[in-house]
């Protein structure tokens, strides 16, 4: 049987058979088999001719590694018996022999159930997570007890250092988003009571809203990006550059230098930065019923305290004391899970932002139902 495969009957092939021999001829290179459907045709026709057969190239006019891969992959990555090839083809042959290609590997099979595995996996790693969360927060008390007992010995430089990252440096960003938030809040609700000609109502609205909802979270969340990124940042890089370990292996104790300074500091300094957001919220606000509604600014202020009532306020401070922990102990928790490398830093910082604003916003709800519960 002898099989005619060229460039100029593409499309045939045609087969004609002669004491069992295969005689390719024709050009077997990438520009002949680059046509479309070329590779399959020459493969069916290769097919169809069988492996039992004497194989015959001495006239084929151009072969390069293209073609030669096809031969070589139908032969099952061997030269046949008794097989006639040119030197130049032998020296081919022996590359693809010497540097064979692997075959591809089989698809995976489908796994049906691959989601309960994950949505498994995921409730295992969270509760993992909040077991090691629960842990740092026992030592945290008790180092805190040891702090209260031997208050000259605590880490007061570390205390006065996160006190100024957390806070000081945060007044700028945090006066300009809660003004620009006063300012839309204003805007819209101007828009609303307008229609029933109610916009003396905007004070009440406004401060009951930034005071007690919008200040405290607004803070914490802007807070948890800023600051509870750079703290878990902070630790991570010390894991990566070994500090950690020198601070273990000189009986310095992590959570007493560490998480101790950082949680006092955010405790103190939320509070007081929600003080500051309300107030820029509020100014924002007032400036924006000024010019929507035509609201006198001393009008304003003036209805201010009675609108907003003092409970308001120690709400906003609850919360803030609140945030100011949930922040730093998740800062600090994937700070310390960092293992040694870049990769699982920049994982580790974007986990701790977005757990941290996660749990600020679900700890706004679980205080919203304590509250209403409570008729406050």
């Amino acid at each position: 049987m002898v099989m005619s495969l060229n460039k100029t009957d593409a499309t045939a092939l045609p087969v004609s058979a002669s004491a069992g021999v295969c005689r390719l001829s024709g050009d077997w290179n990438v520009q002949a088999l680059s046509l479309r459907d070329e590779v399959q045709r020459r493969r069916k026709a290769l097919q169809a001719a069988g492996q039992s057969v004497k194989w015959d190239l001495s006239g084929i006019d151009r072969l390069d590694a293209v073609g030669a891969q096809v031969l070589w992959q139908f032969w099952g990555q061997a030269i046949p018996a008794g097989v006639a090839l040119s030197p130049s083809q032998q020296a081919l042959f022996k590359i693809l022999a010497d540097h064979p290609v692997a075959a591809p590997p089989a698809p995976p099979p489908t796994d049906w159930f691959g989601w309960i595995r994950n949505l498994g996996l995921g409730v295992f790693t969270t509760l993992e997570h909040a077991r090691m969360m629960l842990v740092l927060l026992g030592a945290l008390i008790f180092n805190f007890v040891a702090f209260v007992t031997l208050p000259l010995r605590g880490p007061w430089r570390e205390i006065s250092a996160q006190i100024f990252r957390t806070g000081a440096q945060a007044l700028g960003i945090t006066a300009l988003v809660g003004f620009l938030i006063g300012i839309v809040l204003s805007y819209l609700s101007a828009q609303q009571l307008a229609v029933f000609g109610a916009g003396q109502f905007i004070v009440k609205l406004l401060g009951v809203a930034i005071v007690r909802e919008l200040g405290p979270v607004l803070a914490a969340i802007l807070v948890a990006g800023r600051s509870g990124s750079s703290i878990t940042a902070q630790i991570g890089v010390m894991r990566v550059t070994q500090e950690l370990d020198a601070m273990a292996v000189m009986g310095i104790s992590e959570g007493q230098r560490l998480i101790l300074p950082r949680v006092i500091a955010l405790a103190l300094t939320m509070p007081l930065l929600v003080l500051w957001t309300d107030a820029m919220a509020l100014i924002g606000g007032m400036l924006a019923a000024k010019f929507q509604l035509g609201l006198s600014v001393v009008w304003f202020a003036e209805r201010l305290p009675d609108a907003i009532g003092i409970k308001n306020y120690w709400i906003g401070m609850i919360k803030g004391v609140t945030f100011g922990v949930w922040v730093a102990l998740v800062a600090c928790h994937f700070g310390l899970r960092i293992e040694p490398n870049t990769e699982s830093l920049g994982k580790g910082t974007t986990a701790s932002v977005v757990t941290a604003i996660t749990g600020v916003i679900l700890i706004d709800a679980i205080y919203a139902v304590i509250f209403n519960e409570m008729n406050i």
